[in-house]
């Protein structure tokens, strides 16, 4: 939830933003828009998070916490893919605002980043939770991606993207991993992974046929994660609620290679349909996939 309340408002923002006029008073509306708007988003949704998610953890006294062996580092993956699309959002839409390259790459690039350590900051004076080390870290590295790019060749083209295949473990820990759905899509590590995507072809210069839009992709994702460290719970079946079972599993690091679609990367004249894109590209499309852990190789239909 909290990773992704953020991604979504900007979505909202970025596609209501589309229409593009060249007059000096629409430049100026763009930007007091984007100020105005962001300011209040941003603060508003800090605020929301605190009395929904923290108000009743809160200890008073702030506080570091280590929690880089938890997960199996999934946790720091998706750090850095919300840090790394805020960025790109962001950026594209202070673009759109008619503000100069530096400023998108400072103030647009980094929003992500000043967001998120807001979020670290109230984990630190939270109990059950603290300031996080690895968590700033993963949010500076998502955060230096989107702007290198945009310094650097004026685009994206190496994305960070997430994947969802519902697991079967949240069964046995629904409190912790999600009881429904939308609960286990934000929850379930176990069913997440998280993708560098790249399209070679873009790399290539000059003009070619080679499509652009075709991509590779490389994930990385777990399983076994019943907790944040310990890999056994005891719950009850459905089937028999006032018998208690203990149920355990082996955690795995899982590696993938897949193609996917870089939809920034397909011509169209519509700026609504550039906006529909540019948001669909935190997402990969699904795919056959090749898989690979300690146990070895598999192929997966979709992925």
């Amino acid at each position: 939830m909290k990773k992704v309340l953020h991604i979504f408002i900007i979505c909202i923002f970025s596609f209501v933003s589309t229409a593009q006029v060249d007059s000096v008073p629409a430049k100026k509306y763009k930007r007091i828009s984007l100020i105005t708007g962001s300011s209040v988003l941003t603060t508003g949704s800090l605020f929301y998070l605190n009395k929904a998610w923290y108000s009743e953890y809160n200890t008073g006294k702030f506080h570091m916490f280590n929690d880089n062996a938890e997960w199996l580092q999934m946790d720091k993956a998706g750090h850095v893919w919300t840090t790394y699309n805020l960025g790109r959002l962001m950026m594209d839409v202070f673009d759109w605002a008619g503000f100069s390259k530096k400023q998108k790459l400072i103030y647009g690039g980094t929003i992500g980043f000043a967001y998120m350590t807001g979020v670290e900051l109230m984990d630190g004076y939270s109990d059950g939770w603290g300031f996080s080390s690895g968590d700033m870290l993963a949010n500076a590295a998502g955060t230096g991606l989107s702007i290198s790019q945009e310094a650097l060749w004026n685009e994206q083209r190496v994305f960070i993207k997430y994947s969802y295949k519902e697991s079967e473990l949240a069964i046995y820990n629904p409190s912790l991993l999600g009881k429904n759905l939308q609960e286990k899509i934000l929850k379930d590590y176990n069913a997440q992974t998280y993708w560098i995507s790249f399209s070679p072809f873009a790399f290539i210069k000059g003009d070619h046929k080679l499509p652009k839009w075709l991509a590779i992709s490389f994930g990385y994702g777990a399983n076994g994660m019943l907790r944040a460290r310990e890999d056994f719970v005891t719950y009850r079946s459905p089937t028999s609620p006032f018998v208690e079972s203990t149920y355990s599993s082996q955690r795995i690091r899982n590696y993938y290679v897949s193609l996917d679609i870089d939809f920034t990367k397909i011509k169209t004249k519509s700026k609504t349909l550039k906006t529909i894109f540019t948001c669909l590209n935190m997402v990969k499309v699904p795919a056959p996939a090749l898989g690979f852990n300690c146990k070895g190789s598999s192929f997966n239909w979709l992925r």
